[in-house]
């Protein structure tokens, strides 16, 4: 570890080296790169003074690359995968990191990269759309976070950051059509009551028809039907108050998302591979499945100028309801062993989340600082019905698994910086963490000469158990120029501990697992050159992960979830953004990511000791370019995103079934904005080499099938907006 934080050390003082004699200019000029300003640090800074890795899309920038899902900012973010077993199971990793199947969305368990919204944890209920009306920008930010954002950060976090009603009147309005009979119609509203109250007023209704077929019951699946809306109001009572009070609200009703049955030379003889269509957008289940999901956030944030410093609140309350089933196999009805599987899932999550935190400066601006204090409370009821119909009667039945855990978590926390010298910082921060967690789970057989042994059994059993958590950082970081910052960095960050909390056994139901911990070491620097022309970023990392909650598929039962490994991670990131003449910007990243386990073996579990983690691709190549062009007064843009990333796995064990080859991705959009900026129309493509790229991949060996659900194939539509 010295050695590596040696070298990049060595790298960062070169770099600073280099630099010393570039310092820019400190105004603004038309070819400038566009500045951003994040809050990975819970206040506001320009981006480019931030001791962190972090990447951000402002509305201009999700805008015209056509972002709308966090899987297109995984695209172009270095280091960051995301997928999903179907549209509600979403599942990231950043650097490597990330939650194993079973386990983030089970009704115990925690993800490893979280997501945050307007500085909420939204610990569940899937993954906001992008919408690039109702937000200000998008922050991914890679690696632990444990010290200001706290649990479940371990990997990293993504923050959605939505815009704040204001004094400006303005309304826009946007609609889109494409393939698949694609039809979406977005609108967002800001209003001034007076001079110190402002409302805000955004909605969006989303339609879009399957984009895979099942042949057993003759429909489209993974199709969409998805409206969203949302109302903020901001009160000025003050120059030194300023509170916000926002409610958001999300209705989705759509067909399910079966999986495709792979059949290769390993699982050929399978008879469940007899007649299977090989098309990967066909599928053959005995049913669509379903999915309903209703969310609700009610959210207050008061920010107070106080002698002291400032006093910021936020109060939230997050309530989701979830229904889906899916079915387990994807076989024709032909052959004689029809396997007609089902999971069925109604899920109720409610949570409170109250933040307190001061920020403040002393010492003539020299010291910075947050103290605050966290609490977090979590009802989460689920009740999944399992109908196993199988060829053989042993193992054909119908059961119910009612489960239902509380989590409670409590944190103290602060971060300091002291400027040593004008040009040299140093920063130290430190977050307890005390949490608690109970269950209660319930397995009953229904009906059915009987399910897998295992699962036939029926059991009531209790669960309870409570961890703590040091996650400290400490930083240095050196401003060489103005246009020029060094940093080092060691950071802890945890994910908490948790039950099963799915199908599975009484004794594995009533046993828990604990927290996994991880330590990142990381050196870096952040440069802007040529009269800030070129941004150009970069850091190189190592993690040391222990206690890793890791997975097992049991033959014929179930998931069940441990502390089996550990590993070391290793990995360098560059991004830049340059614009040589006016109206040509090229942006870009590179990633270079060896993520390894140095042990993996238990009881229960293969030795997985030397494989690659999940989801961890070894390069990671994304290239932007645009170009913008004045026509007589019109705005004409054209932009091209080209993404090059190498082959991963889905799983510790390293199956080639189980591994996405490496592939590319490439969008597209061309747009002319009218001179008085009021009319927009705009073309645009997604994934247009039209690649095959899995989401997710899960084996069934016992009976040899390998299920995988798929990103969208080639879309392409048109968008056309006004404004006000």
């Amino acid at each position: 570890m010295l050695n590596s934080l040696r070298y990049g050390v060595s790298w960062a003082a070169l770099g600073a080296a280099l630099m010393a004699g570039g310092q820019a200019a400190a105004q603004a000029r038309p070819n400038d790169v566009e500045e951003v300003v994040v809050t990975a640090q819970r206040v506001e800074e320009n981006i480019q003074q931030v001791p962190i890795a972090v990447s951000a899309y402002s509305s201009a920038m999700l805008e015209r690359q056509s972002i709308e899902t966090v899987q297109d900012i995984a695209t172009r973010t270095p280091g960051f995968s995301a997928g999903a077993v179907d549209p509600i199971q979403t599942n990231f990793a950043i650097r490597g990191i990330g939650s194993a199947f079973g386990i983030s969305q089970n009704a115990g368990g925690d993800a490893s990269v979280v997501v945050f919204v307007d500085g909420v944890y939204a610990g569940r209920g899937g993954t906001p759309d992008i919408d690039a009306l109702n937000l200000e920008r998008v922050e991914v930010l890679r690696g632990p976070q444990g010290t200001l954002f706290g649990k479940n950060a371990v990997g990293g976090l993504i923050q959605f950051v939505s815009r704040k009603p204001s004094a400006d009147p303005s309304f826009r309005i946007e609609g889109q059509y494409g393939n698949y009979d694609r039809r979406q119609l977005n609108a967002r509203g800001n209003l001034p009551i007076n001079d110190k109250l402002f409302v805000s007023v955004g909605g969006s209704i989303k339609l879009r028809d399957g984009y895979e077929f099942n042949e057993t019951t003759g429909h489209d699946v993974n199709d969409q039907d998805l409206k969203t809306a949302t109302v903020a109001v901001r009160f000025l009572p003050s120059d030194d108050l300023d509170i916000v009070l926002a409610a958001d609200f999300t209705d989705q009703d759509q067909r399910g998302n079966p999986r495709h049955n792979i059949c290769d030379a390993t699982f050929q003889a399978g008879i469940h591979c007899v007649g299977v269509n090989p098309d990967p957008r066909v599928v053959n289940a005995y049913t669509d499945g379903y999915l309903r999901r209703w969310l609700r956030t009610y959210r207050g944030e008061v920010n107070w100028t106080t002698p002291f410093g400032v006093l910021t609140s936020i109060t939230a309350l997050r309530d989701v309801t979830l229904n889906f089933r899916t079915p387990f196999f994807s076989n024709p009805v032909n052959p004689p062993a029809q396997i007609e599987s089902t999971e069925t899932d109604h899920e109720n999550n409610s949570q409170f989340s109250q933040e307190l935190r001061l920020s403040f400066d002393a010492l003539e601006g020299r010291l910075k600082g947050q103290v605050g204090a966290y609490y977090l409370h979590e009802d989460n009821e689920r009740i999944e019905d399992l109908r196993q119909d199988f060829p053989a009667p042993a193992q054909t039945g119908i059961a119910t698994y009612p489960q239902e855990v509380t989590g409670k978590s409590y944190a103290l926390f602060g971060q300091f910086s002291y400027a040593i010298t004008d040009q040299l910082t140093a920063t130290a921060g430190l977050r307890q963490t005390w949490e608690r967690k109970s269950g209660h789970f319930i397995g009953r057989k229904v009906s059915g000469p009987g399910l897998p042994p295992p699962l036939a059994a029926n059991y009531d059993v209790t669960g309870s158990k409570k961890w703590n958590a040091l996650t400290p950082r400490f930083a240095l970081d050196y401003q060489v120029t103005p246009d020029a910052l060094v940093y080092a960095s060691a950071t802890r960050g945890f994910k908490s501990g948790g039950f099963q909390g799915i199908a599975g056994s009484g004794p594995s139901q009533a046993t828990p697992y604990d927290p996994e911990f991880a330590w990142s070491y990381e050196t870096g620097f952040k440069t802007q050159w040529w009269e800030r022309r070129l941004r150009l970023n970069g850091s190189i990392f190592q993690t040391n992960y222990k206690d890793l909650q890791v997975s097992q598929l049991v033959p014929l039962c179930c998931v069940v979830v441990g502390n089996a490994a550990t590993a070391k991670i290793k990995g360098a990131e560059v991004e830049f953004m340059i614009q040589p003449v006016a109206g040509l910007q090229i942006d870009g990243s590179y990633a270079r990511l060896n993520a390894e386990f140095t042990s993996f073996a238990n009881g229960a579990t293969a030795n997985f000791t030397g494989n690659d983690l999940p989801r961890s691709p070894k390069d990671k190549f994304h290239l932007g370019v645009q170009y913008i062009a004045d026509l007589e007064g019109w705005e004409a843009l054209a932009r091209v995103d080209y993404t090059n990333q190498s082959h991963m796995y889905f799983e510790a064990s390293n199956i080639p079934t189980q591994k996405q080859e490496g592939y590319i991705n490439v969008d597209a959009r061309v747009s002319l904005t009218s001179p008085d900026k009021r009319w927009q129309v705009a073309v645009w493509g997604k994934n247009l080499t039209d690649e095959l790229v899995a989401t997710y991949v899960t084996a069934f060996a016992p009976y040899r099938q390998v299920l995988v659900p798929y990103a969208p194939p080639k879309t392409y539509g048109v968008t056309l907006v006004w404004k006000m």
